[in-house]
């Protein structure tokens, strides 16, 4: 096991009626003016946004608003929100809603905070040296940037898809209902399950020895993920399987399924690019992508492959053959995908890749073949042009 830090400073407040408790955590953070940021029009329809405005203006807090964040958060709106909270000396960002609204809450509390141009934070060319606060109240189970320390934004120019990982974005605190969940379309719900269980695979797929305490940590997690996720297809209001999968979330991304280990995440990479160029559902592109992945890299250790079949799949496991069993764990995965209605490759998405695209998409991945991706096996551009290709 490596030497690790483990941060997790969000506080989080779970379950029903949860949201009723904004105004009164964000007044004893001693912030005045909040900017409400949020995605589309289901968080009006519900009445959810009208509860929080209730909420803030009970408790004194003044508020303006900004809809319009889509998946794959765009870099334009996070101008438009940099603008706005310098106008209106806003002092908080609330977010409501997933992945998309908080990682564009901290792009904006970056562009505040910071004397650059807030996409050379995300670019690699500036170091961030603060965030404007940040809480969230909670509508899709599925990113964990909740209580993260990550945020993915997407340039429209050139389609680029790039993180910032620094812990001033981490959440003040996380506000998690799971009946605010209940009214999302199937396909959200599992694509967001999808992203859950491969914020832990990437974590879990590393060549680090010794790591008992949190491998069964990510196995159960991955279980759970699994099974609820089953529930949710043929029940999709199932209250206790909603609040599973958003605790899994939270916990699969808030580091504590990376405690001793260094995580590979090539297949994020992979799909980052994907997600740039055509703007495909971020779980979706995962599963799309993570049996092409899979099948280049288990050999360099076949053993931990059958781990992950046996211990989260329940595949019966051949002593004499691990190879056997890895592969047999990675079919039945793709099984799990294809059960949730989730792609097993990019022309599920409606994406039929070109060998120009497929080139153009390892250059971009590769940084211009500036560098490699991965850790379990370690990924040139070479290497990334041939699991695009096998993932077609």
């Amino acid at each position: 096991m490596k030497n690790f830090e483990y941060y997790a400073p969000t506080k989080v407040i779970f379950g029903k009626d949860a949201q009723m408790q904004t105004g009164s955590l964000i007044q004893a953070l001693n912030c005045k003016k909040v900017l409400v940021h949020f995605g589309g029009g289901s968080a009006k329809k519900s009445g959810l946004l009208d509860n929080v405005f209730a909420s803030l203006t009970a408790a004194g807090i003044d508020y303006v608003t900004l809809g319009g964040v889509v998946p794959n958060p765009r870099l334009s709106k996070v101008y438009e929100g940099i603008e706005l909270c310098k106008k209106e000396k806003v002092d908080f960002i609330l977010a409501v809603g997933g992945g998309s609204v908080i990682d564009s809450a901290k792009a904006i509390g970056y562009g505040i905070t910071n004397d650059c141009d807030v996409w050379d934070l995300y670019d690699g060319k500036a170091q961030a040296t603060g965030c404007l606060p940040i809480g969230v109240i909670l509508t899709i189970s599925a990113a964990g940037s909740e209580m993260s320390n990550s945020s993915v934004i997407t340039k429209e120019e050139g389609g680029l898809k790039r993180g910032c990982n620094t812990d001033y974005a981490r959440c003040k605190f996380a506000i998690m209902n799971p009946e605010l969940t209940y009214t999302l379309p199937q396909y959200q719900t599992e694509s967001g399950c999808t992203d859950i269980l491969m914020h832990t695979m990437e974590r879990y797929f590393t060549m680090e020895r010794s790591m008992e305490v949190t491998d069964s940590i990510s196995e159960g997690l991955m279980r759970t993920v699994i099974r609820n996720a089953k529930i949710l297809m043929k029940e999709p209001q199932n209250y206790d399987a909603r609040a599973e999968i958003m605790w899994a979330g939270s916990l699969s991304h808030n580091g504590l399924t990376g405690c001793g280990s260094v995580g590979d995440w090539a297949c994020h990479q992979l799909e980052h690019e994907l997600g740039g160029m055509f703007d495909v559902a971020h779980g979706a592109g995962l599963s799309a992508v993570w049996g092409s992945w899979a099948r280049y890299v288990y050999k360099t250790n076949a053993m931990r492959f059958a781990q992950f079949a046996v211990n989260v799949l329940g595949m019966l496991n051949d002593f004499s053959n691990p190879e056997k069993t890895a592969l047999e764990g990675i079919n039945a995965m793709e099984d799990f995908y294809r059960f949730i209605g989730m792609p097993t490759s990019i022309r599920e998405m409606g994406v039929e890749l070109t060998d120009e695209q497929i080139h153009e998409l390892a250059y971009k991945c590769s940084f211009k073949n500036t560098r490699t991706i991965g850790n379990f096996q370690i990924l040139n551009m070479e290497d990334i042009g041939k699991i695009y290709s096998m993932a077609r």
